[in-house]
């Protein structure tokens, strides 16, 4: 036990360390980083304008009215914002396979998908997590959520387990560029994907509510996970199931990420 707690230490301090340098060398450049963290604003701002001029012509769009619109729109940003933050590196891997500067990784006394992962923190991510967090609270506060301690666990939990399958889905979609070498169009469409999160999985019908449930789970961005939050006296199995499920994807996807690093070191790319 005092050996994984001394190990969860030393990725920690190391972690502290690289982060520190990633953010002097993007602070060094203000004017990037502000104009940057305002188109990220903005992009956003575009969909909560997008939900108002929908629901000045529509009061519900399948039962669901526009502040429970507006929740979910906020927890899928919020959802999201760890993957934008924490794993951005994703969308260089296929150059430093391709080029083999990936090699360097290799041969360090560290887990890779730590260290590669680790070299890139986006700030703009914080620019999103700011604007989820502000519209989940108008949102909160006018459908009249009660504020207690447990509602507050239930939102992290799940707000945290909604993270996961999106990070999955990201470092599955990184990690095939280790056998296809256009992988990049793998990455945008995955990428797009997340679109989809902001809306409740009961507007699909037929094949596309199967393939956006179970085989590309962009329904646990936000719709299960914050069913929990909403509908407390009606919660779906696959929403209680959703903590347990994200933390099964992310173990496959990181296990198809090592595979591909294995694949990289044996025989190159």
């Amino acid at each position: 036990m005092e050996k994984k707690k001394r190990g969860l230490r030393f990725y920690a301090d190391i972690y502290r360390k690289i982060l520190v340098q990633d953010l002097k060398t993007k602070m060094s450049y203000r004017a990037d980083f502000i104009i940057s963290t305002i188109g990220m604003i903005m992009v956003n701002l575009s969909g909560f304008i997008t939900f108002l001029i929908l629901f000045r012509n529509f009061p519900t769009i399948n039962g669901w009215d526009y502040y429970h619109m507006l929740f979910l729109y906020g927890f899928s940003l919020v959802a999201l914002t760890p993957v934008q933050c924490f794993f951005d590196n994703n969308w260089n891997l296929r150059f430093q396979v391709t080029s083999g500067d990936f090699i360097k990784y290799c041969f360090r006394p560290v887990n890779v998908f730590f260290y590669f992962m680790s070299e890139v923190f986006d700030v703009k991510g914080l620019g999103q997590l700011a604007f989820g967090i502000g519209t989940l609270i108008y949102a909160w506060i006018h459908i009249g959520i009660p504020v207690t301690p447990l509602v507050i666990a239930k939102l992290i939990v799940f707000l945290i387990t909604a993270s996961l399958f999106m990070i999955a889905l990201m470092n599955a979609a990184a990690a095939t560029c280790f056998w296809i070498r256009n992988s990049g169009y793998v990455m945008v469409i995955m990428f797009r994907f997340k679109d989809f999160a902001k809306y409740p999985s009961s507007i699909f019908s037929g094949i596309f509510k199967f393939l956006f449930t179970f085989i590309i789970p962009i329904a646990f961005i936000a719709y299960y996970p914050s069913l929990v939050i909403l509908d407390p006296s009606n919660v779906p199995l696959l929403s209680w199931l959703s903590p347990l499920l994200g933390v099964l994807f992310f173990w496959l996807s990181y296990t198809f990420w090592m595979l591909g690093v294995r694949k990289y070191d044996f025989t190159g790319s």
